[in-house]
């Protein structure tokens, strides 16, 4: 049977590896690229595996492992965001309107590279953009020089908050843009990582993108969402200890995937200059049921202010957005009651987001 380079590399991939051999310097590299792995230490089995295939020139043998490595590197989310066409679409929009000739533009976080592209599509003299995971970084490069932007936009392997200007940035930023946010806009460093930026590495008027965000939550009755992250029985056994292992915060998930009824309408509890400074708070927030009923869990999700007239949510509504929404459980279900007021607490230590129960909460725990 006469296979093609397609079904014999996948022949490759799915043959049992023989027992190593000590004096293959391939096998050594496989062996510790393993152990690499087994230790969680992603970037330097790829790194093994990598050098393994480099060995063994021409060969698929590798492919296998480089792929794992990889696997635990790149969060499969990089996929969707990329063709997530609202999100692409509203930061190109956003970027073309504040962009121009002669501005040094700062991306943060750029993954495959697409926001430092659309800044320089958009006539930015210069762009650098940082990326942590080395990998990634390299390929955003060959996608830089790919669609011929390699004079314009320099990827730097990086943390944000290892950028020096002098070294990495020619001089202080005009504009930054970044998309580092998580499902409730914080859990992605955002926070820090602008504070860092505005102070040593922008210009004092440099224009940020996003300019502002607002974080929505509303609660609902879904059993469904509770079992998520709460057990008690399980075919007769009590198995209620192991939900002191339970997440306090929140998750991500898509709502729609779980039957669930709202009891309440979405109610701002948070709104964030990207501008200013943002420390760490919490406040009362006041709300009036629209139903009755068992509130098991509260939905959150964000609204970005990218520049003038120019909006991104990822609200439950905005089904084609690849973002999910943050669902945070609650310990016990609240009663709540249909135009009786409700009282919550609202906190974030500028990383995530806490709802809890008011010191003397008008709701009853359901027994």
């Amino acid at each position: 049977m006469n296979l093609t380079a397609t079904e014999s590399t996948h022949l490759d991939l799915l043959t049992p590896r023989g027992p190593a051999d000590s004096s293959d310097p391939c096998q050594t590299l496989l062996a510790l690229g393993e152990e690499a792995m087994a230790q969680r230490q992603y970037e330097r089995a790829y790194d093994l595996f990598s050098s393994a295939a480099r060995f063994d020139a021409g060969s698929h043998r590798f492919r296998r492992e480089i792929n794992r490595a990889v696997r635990a590197l790149v969060p499969r989310w990089h996929f969707g965001m990329m063709n997530d066409t609202e999100r692409n679409q509203a930061y190109a929009k956003a970027i073309a309107q504040v962009v121009g000739e002669d501005r040094l533009v700062l991306d943060i976080g750029t993954g495959a590279g697409l926001l430092a592209l659309l800044a320089a599509r958009s006539g930015a003299s210069r762009v650098v953009t940082c990326e942590a995971v080395d990998v990634v970084a390299a390929t955003a490069r060959e996608i830089v020089k790919q669609n011929g932007y390699a004079d314009v936009v320099t990827v730097v392997s990086s943390l944000s908050t290892d950028l020096r200007v002098g070294v990495d940035l020619p001089r202080r930023a005009d504009v930054l843009v970044t998309e580092i946010f998580d499902c409730a806009l914080l859990g992605e460093f955002v926070v820090p990582a602008l504070a860092h930026a505005r102070r040593e590495l922008l210009t004092p008027d440099a224009v940020i993108l996003p300019r502002s965000g607002r974080l929505f939550a509303q609660f609902v009755e879904s059993p469904e969402l509770h079992s998520l992250n709460h057990v008690g029985e399980v075919d007769g056994f009590d198995f209620s200890p192991f939900s002191s292992l339970t997440s306090l915060e929140y998750f991500s998930t898509t709502l729609g995937n779980y039957r669930h009824r709202p009891l309440t309408e979405p109610v701002e509890i948070f709104r964030f200059d990207f501008a200013e400074d943002i420390e760490p708070a919490a406040h009362h927030v006041e709300i009036t049921p629209r139903e009755s009923g068992r509130a098991h869990a509260v939905v959150m999700w964000f609204e970005l202010d990218l520049a003038e007239g120019v909006t991104l949510s990822n609200s439950p509504s905005d089904t084609g957005s690849h973002w999910k929404q943050a669902i945070q459980t609650l310990p016990e279900p609240w009663r709540l009651e249909k135009d009786s007021p409700l009282g919550f607490r609202a906190a974030h230590d500028g990383q995530r987001v806490l709802v809890g129960p008011a010191h003397a909460a008008p709701h009853t725990r359901v027994r």
